[in-house]
Parts: C-alpha cells; sequence; structure tokens
C-alpha cells in the first residue's frame, strides 16, 4: 500500500558502547553525552541531520543517573530547544511503550519527529564504587513536560517478609517450575537452559554492539567457576542479566512524509506495524502458576492477529532475556520453538543488560536486521516486573497492509485464573517452586512458594545447610513440607 502522510516509520538508529571510561584517570563519558552522541549517530545512520533540529518531542528512558529533566539536556544541545520533553518510568517494557505512543502521536498527527534515547553507565558506576569516587556528573534540572507510565507496587509485604522481593530472587523460582512442570531431571534441564544460552551468546558473537561477543559454550555457562560465580540455584551468574556495561541507544520516528522532505532514503524505513501490552497480577503471589503467563500469551497472540500474521511468518524475534526463564515462558506462549534463534541481540547477559534501556537496542538491532532482509517481520518483546508487565511491537521494512494498531487486551488476561495467598500459615504445604540463593561462602538461604491443602500459596524459607544441600542437588518442587507461622519450612 502506499504510505499515507502521517503513517509513523522509524527512520534512525544508533548503538554506542563505552569500554574503555576510568573514573579514577577521570576519563569517559557520563550517560548524558552517551545520550547525545547516539541521537546524532541516529540522524547520521538516517542521512538527515536536519531531523535534529526539527524534532518535536525528545523522550528519555528513566536510568540509573541523578537529571531531572535529561530530555532537556539533550534537546537543547541538538539544536532543538522547544521540543516537548518526556522521560519514562521504571520498567523493561518502557522502551516499547514509549515508541507505542510517540507512533500514535505521529500517527494522528500531533508530532512529526520524536527522539527516544536512553543510557546506562554501570560499568563506569561499578569500578566508581569499588574506588570509593564520587562521579559527580551534571545536573539537568527541570520537570518533564510528559512522564509515560506509572509507579507500580509489584511486589507484597509477605514477599518481601520472606525474602523473596527481587528478580535475582523470583526468576531463579520460575525456572525451577519451568523443570518441574516439563518433567525434567535437574540434569536434563540445566544442560538445555545452558544450550538455550549458549545459542543467545552465538547470536552475540555476530551482534557488533554486543558487550561480550567471545562465545560460550554450554558447559562454559552452566559450570560453576571463579568468572561464573553460583548466584541463585539454578543460575550461575553468566545466566543473570549483565548490567555492568555503559551503552547508549536511540531511535528516530518520524511520519512518512517528513522522512520524504527530509530526503531518507526508503531501504532506512522500518515500520512498526502493530504494538500491544498487558500485565499479569502485579503479585506473582496470585499467580495461578509460576511456570506460564496469560499476559504473554493475550498480548503476543493480539499483536500478531492485528498484524494478521501467524507466529511462523515472524521471520526474527528478540524476546525479553533478562534471566532464562523469561525466555521459557515468553517462547512457550507465544508457540516458538526454542531451537530457533530467540534473539536479534544476544540478550541482556551477553548483548549487555542497561536495565530499563535494553529493548531500545533490541529495537535498534532488530532495525539493523530488518534492514539487511527487506521484507521480512521481526516481533520485539519487553518485560517489566517479575514476568509482569508486557509489551510487544512488530516490526517490518515492507508498509503495512492497514495503519499502525494498537491493543490492550487487559480484559481477556483478568478473566485467568488466579490464586489467593496467605501472609503466614502453620501447617502441612508443598513446595511448589523454590531456590537457593549464594553468598561469598555458599548457600545462604533457600526460598520457597508453597501450596496450602486449600490451593492457597504462602512463602518460606530455610537457611539449614543440610536442606539447601539436598535442594540443589534433589527435585524438592512437589515435595511436602511443614511451614510454621514465622516463615520456617520444615522438612
Amino acid at each position: 500500500m502506499s504510505a499515507s502522510t502521517f503513517e509513523p516509520v522509524l527512520v534512525g538508529i544508533a548503538q554506542l558502547e563505552q569500554r574503555d571510561a576510568d573514573p579514577v584517570a577521570r576519563t569517559g563519558k557520563e550517560p548524558l553525552d552517551l545520550m547525545i552522541d547516539s541521537v546524532r549517530a541516529a540522524a547520521e545512520d538516517a542521512g538527515a541531520p536536519s531531523l535534529l533540529a526539527s524534532a518535536d518531542a525528545v523522550r528519555v528512558i528513566r536510568g540509573m543517573w541523578p537529571y531531572e529533566d535529561p530530555a532537556k539536556a539533550v534537546a537543547e544541545a541538538l539544536g532543538c530547544p522547544g521540543a516537548e520533553t518526556g522521560v519514562s518510568m521504571w520498567g523493561g517494557d518502557a522502551v516499547q511503550l514509549v515508541l507505542t505512543e510517540s507512533a500514535l502521536d505521529i500517527q494522528g498527527g500531533a508530532r512529526e519527529i520524536v527522539i527516544l534515547v536512553g543510557a546506562e553507565c554501570g560499568r563506569t558506576q561499578a569500578k566508581a564504587r569499588r574506588a570509593g569516587i564520587d562521579l559527580q556528573w551534571r545536573e539537568a534540572p527541570g520537570n518533564p513536560d510528559r512522564t509515560f507510565g506509572e509507579e507500580l507496587k509489584m511486589r507484597t509485604r509477605a514477599e518481601a517478609v520472606r525474602g523473596v522481593s527481587q528478580p535475582i530472587q523470583m526468576y531463579p523460582i520460575f525456572e525451577n517450575a519451568i523443570r518441574h512442570a516439563r518433567g525434567e531431571t535437574l540434569d536434563g534441564h540445566i544442560r538445555r537452559v545452558s544450550e538455550l544460552w549458549a545459542g543467545f551468546s552465538r547470536v552475540a558473537a555476530g551482534n557488533p554492539h554486543a558487550w561480550i561477543r567471545e562465545p560460550m559454550s554450554a558447559a562454559e555457562i552452566r559450570t560453576p567457576s571463579d568468572l561464573n560465580r553460583p548466584v541463585s540455584f539454578p543460575y550461575p551468574k553468566l545466566m543473570n542479566s549483565n548490567s555492568n556495561v555503559d551503552q547508549a541507544a536511540a531511535l528516530i520516528l518520524c511520519s512518512t512524509e517528513v522522512a520524504r522532505r527530509l530526503g531518507v532514503p526508503e531501504d532506512k524505513w522500518v515500520y512498526p506495524w502493530a504494538a500491544t501490552a498487558a500485565h499479569d497480577t502485579y503479585a506473582v503471589s496470585n499467580r495461578d502458576n509460576l511456570h506460564s503467563s496469560p499476559g504473554i500469551r493475550v498480548a503476543g497472540g493480539r499483536a500478531l492477529e492485528l498484524a494478521d500474521l501467524e507466529v511462523d511468518d515472524i521471520a526474527h524475534v528478540d524476546l525479553y532475556s533478562c534471566f532464562p526463564s523469561a525466555v521459557q515462558v515468553a517462547a512457550a506462549e507465544l508457540g516458538l520453538g526454542e531451537e530457533r534463534p530467540l534473539t536479534v541481540t544476544g540478550g541482556l547477559t551477553f548483548g549487555g543488560g542497561p536495565l530499563n534501556n535494553y529493548v531500545m537496542h533490541a529495537i535498534a538491532r532488530m532495525g539493523e536486521v530488518l534492514r539487511d532482509s527487506p521484507g521480512d517481520v521481526g516481533l520485539v518483546s519487553s518485560n517489566g516486573g517479575f514476568i509482569t508487565k508486557h509489551a510487544f511491537g512488530v516490526y517490518s521494512t515492507a508498509a503495512p497492509a492497514k495503519p499502525f494498531r494498537y491493543d490492550v487486551p487487559q480484559d481477556r488476561v483478568d478473566a485467568m485464573p488466579t490464586r489467593e495467598s496467605v501472609p503466614a500459615f502453620d501447617g502441612p504445604v508443598e513446595i511448589e517452586s523454590y531456590t537457593v540463593m549464594y553468598g561469598a561462602n555458599g548457600p545462604s538461604a533457600a526460598l520457597a512458594a508453597c501450596l496450602l491443602e486449600d490451593g492457597r500459596r504462602a512463602w518460606g524459607n530455610t537457611d539449614d545447610p543440610e536442606a539447601m544441600q539436598a535442594m540443589v542437588s534433589e527435585e524438592f518442587c512437589g515435595r511436602p513440607a511443614r511451614l510454621r507461622e514465622p516463615g520456617t519450612i520444615e522438612f
């Protein structure tokens, strides 16, 4: 079809890596400088530097930096000081949600050129902490014109009291639930998952922007070592998101009319075809089970429906990959086989995990892949919280058969079964899933989701050395136990 006047199109993409910053020597750039550099690189990628001064919106993905209105500082540096400024709230789904809103703004004629940008300097910050150095990044004061998203409470007090409140605790609990649901042995499971992650490493080796480009074998990934310490059973370090990176990315969207007027070659254009969003229960305690996601099933399926596609029509995929469990759940819900590549970046372990901004790298890399394969269609998924908030985007260099479409099928997700939880319980339970957390001296605490005889869920833990050792060498999912009111599990 011919492109309509207000049809949104992605025209400029860029990714930057900063590997040589040294806070002790006061070398290296701070996130704000990387943002500015990446936007300029995106305009260069589009072959249209005039995009920058003409931009009417600059939107920044929130990160681990002190800036109040970084978009204003970026806009002033780029020569568009009058542009609307925006910042997202926290969440791995933020990039896709901001891009979706930007595409809708362009489609509705409210905006012509929108810049999306984000950056993290996690490696620099880690070095500075170890050296006891204050980085003294500059201020970017002000209040953004627009805030995207909202702050959400995604953990209960009962979860926090039992020590289950962080991603490194919750995602391995999902992982062990997946193993039990699939009927795998501990050894068979970790071998399969390490092969999955080795596939991600191979993709990273071919991605010029990936942080870790040396391919790693499945054996290296699953075997604990000095460089691959155990973190939370069954995950060693190389199965965790890698936030120890200095990375930035930028995207420039505009209408097709603007792209033509400014002379952006059409072989640079990447169309957003469709997008969706939905969420599972905000509290994991209320999930029906710990190995599936109705939110992904419904929202991901709806994205394909809006694009008039079947899953087999998708040539390239990037599933959000903070931990292997997130990938496995998404692949199963979407009907994607684990034998096919499920990332275009290498994922948050090998491609790099710059917190909220990872998905901007995924979309940028997807754009590069699609430009090299004209007419192919790509799907990018996002995940915020604990497999909680989901956002999907469908992209192609081919113009869509229908205008960009967006839907939030939350009512369908809300109709799915859920589960009651209790903050405390004393009595017999069944271990639904669990993990064992590691400290400097080995296992430090075991955390478990427990099912009561009436089907409600409670959380418990133990620091018994014999129990923890057994939990990493034997299957404890489905095992009977006794939960004491203070939260202690007895076997």
